[in-house]
């Protein structure tokens, strides 16, 4: 009888969870699809960056990895200046090895963190740059 009792427990668990959706795996759980990230569905056309930001709004550390991108490093980190894929699909379209990454080092952070800075075109060149504070998850295009 308990077996039958957890049996139907488990499918009814399961039933309550379906009515949600299909469920989207993300770090730390599960969501439903309504919470989950859909591209297709975003408001502006795949690849375009609405947002912005000024140089001047960007924290200390954005501020000064952009200086060292400008500069052509040193930089602080190896993985500093390496392609970036853009598989994400949220920056503009452009070739493989257009588009170059750079941490932007976290305050207490006991790795390389979530902050970066995507730049494209050729090195030094920082007037076609993006921000992300969450790992690729949305981009703002850096203004002056």
């Amino acid at each position: 009888m308990a077996r039958k009792w957890l049996r139907n427990g488990a499918l009814a668990a399961v039933l309550a969870i379906g009515s949600l959706g299909s469920i989207g795996i993300v770090t730390g759980g599960f969501v439903p699809d309504a919470f989950a990230r859909d591209y297709s569905k975003s408001g502006s056309p795949a690849g375009q960056v609405e947002v912005t930001i000024a140089a001047g709004q960007l924290p200390p550390e954005a501020a000064r990895t952009l200086n060292l991108i400008a500069a052509g490093g040193p930089y602080p980190y190896p993985k500093d200046g390496v392609v970036f894929g853009n598989f994400e699909r949220l920056l503009p379209r452009q070739p493989r090895g257009y588009y170059h990454e750079y941490t932007v080092p976290t305050p207490r952070a006991k790795n390389r963190g979530a902050r970066r800075i995507v730049c494209g075109g050729p090195p030094r060149q920082v007037d076609n740059c993006f921000y992300t504070d969450d790992h690729y998850n949305s981009f703002k295009r850096i203004v002056e």
